[in-house]
């Protein structure tokens, strides 16, 4: 553990994924630095010693937030809580990121019509949130002689979807699967994307 200019611990662990990318206290080298307080006032450009001596008065660390302008920018901030934030972004992106993934929803051509509705109602579900669907249709022994069935079943199925999403890749038969890809309608992901 790590002791911040406040007194508080800072984990190693999290010390170490960010002492690579951000520099603290001491360890800024800039000869002129751009500062800005913790409540996002502009305090100007100064040296870094001059900065590291408002940010100890106030009990904070001075962190530089943006190493690459020109002079660098650094914040008069408490490194934890910095640390805290950073991690939460990080958390929102990837989570974010994760909002548009491939779904699979399975049938048979002997599928039950309350099962055919329900996986009708998730894949409908699923375009709403902003998810691609591959609808799929498995055949087994004597069902690969009687393909139609399968084709008739998924036809239903596009048909009934209608303005929910737009097909992107039309049936098509992969072995003994009929596959057919299904896409949002444009907009629809970016809302459900959103966060609350």
């Amino acid at each position: 553990m790590l002791l911040s200019a406040r007194g508080g611990f800072i984990a190693e662990r999290n010390f170490r994924q960010v002492s690579d990318r951000v520099r603290v206290n001491d360890r800024i080298r800039a000869r002129e630095i751009r500062v800005i307080d913790e409540e996002g006032g502009q305090l100007g450009v100064m040296q870094p010693f001059e900065a590291l001596r408002m940010a100890r008065e106030r009990g904070l660390d001075l962190v530089e937030i943006s190493p690459t302008a020109d002079p660098p920018v650094c914040k008069i901030t408490d490194y934890g809580k910095f640390l805290y934030q950073q991690s939460k972004k990080a958390h929102e992106q990837r989570k974010s990121s994760r909002g548009s993934a491939l779904k699979e929803v399975k049938f048979r051509p002997a599928t039950a019509e309350h099962d055919f509705q329900v996986r009708k109602n998730q894949i409908i579900r699923f375009l709403g949130e902003g998810h691609k669907v591959r609808a799929m249709i498995f055949h087994r022994g004597r069902e690969m002689a009687h393909q139609e069935v399968g084709r008739a079943k998924m036809t239903r199925l596009l048909g009934e979807i209608g303005d929910a999403g737009s097909v992107e890749t039309p049936p098509r038969m992969e072995g003994n699967v009929l596959v057919a890809l299904l896409a949002p309608k444009k907009g629809v992901g970016a809302v459900a994307a959103r966060p609350n």
